[in-house]
């Protein structure tokens, strides 16, 4: 199982503090991200951890910073219904438990690496950009409509995509149906229009081929 615990503080302690309890780490401007594998078996993992984050809350106590314990979330991967997901740390006054998605560099990451979350949440922003670009589509021309939609749109799927790559296609299937509305909104047709040439026209591929590997992309290329 990998632990992560985001959001810790801000900045970052030294990292002798953090890697002598064991844990990776990502630093980042405003966020720590701290990791650690353990098995399912192990029954020392909630003191572990609240070790590490009282060393930590010592260290920025001494150094007259503050930690922000309400910004601190623990994810499980996998989630599972197994005992570790039922505990809780304490962290200073805080009671920490598990979560079911965080958020990491603009992903949504879940227990279970199904991304569901993160998909839900593109398409329903994706949508509510065509639907503000479709009131002002009559007064624009298509080749401004397009330059909107694939820089307000389009980019938004493409952003860690291969994070998708081996996801099921019903996974894919609402982007896929974003994407689709997209090119029906740049060339202005109806609803249920055939989109297969307009996305041809448009030189775009399709979701799936988008997060694929290298070879698969080659050959959706040429073809």
């Amino acid at each position: 199982m990998i632990l992560e615990v985001v959001r810790v503080l801000p900045g970052g302690p030294p990292l002798s503090v953090i890697t002598s309890h064991g844990f990776s780490y990502h630093c980042y401007a405003d966020d720590t991200q701290l990791m650690i594998s353990f098995p399912s078996s192990d029954t020392q993992v909630c003191n572990h951890i609240s070790a590490c984050l009282t060393d930590i809350s010592s260290w920025m106590t001494a150094h007259h910073l503050k930690v922000n314990p309400s910004k601190t979330k623990l994810l499980f991967s996998p989630s599972t219904t197994g005992p570790h997901c039922d505990f809780t740390i304490s962290f200073g006054n805080s009671l920490i438990t598990p979560t079911e998605d965080t958020r990491s560099l603009g992903v949504i990451l879940d227990g279970q690496l199904s991304f569901s979350a993160h998909i839900m949440n593109l398409t329903r922003s994706c949508r509510f950009l065509l639907y503000n670009i479709r009131r002002i589509r009559p007064f624009l021309s298509q080749e401004a409509t397009q330059l909107l939609v694939q820089t307000l749109v389009i980019s938004r799927p493409d952003y860690c995509n291969s994070l998708l790559a081996g996801l099921p296609l019903r996974a894919n299937r609402p982007l896929q149906l974003v994407k689709n509305a997209a090119a029906r909104l740049i060339f202005n047709l109806p609803k249920f229009t055939h989109v297969t040439p307009l996305l041809r026209s448009l030189h775009w591929l399709p979701v799936v081929a988008c997060t694929s590997t290298g070879p698969l992309f080659g050959q959706c290329l040429s073809s």
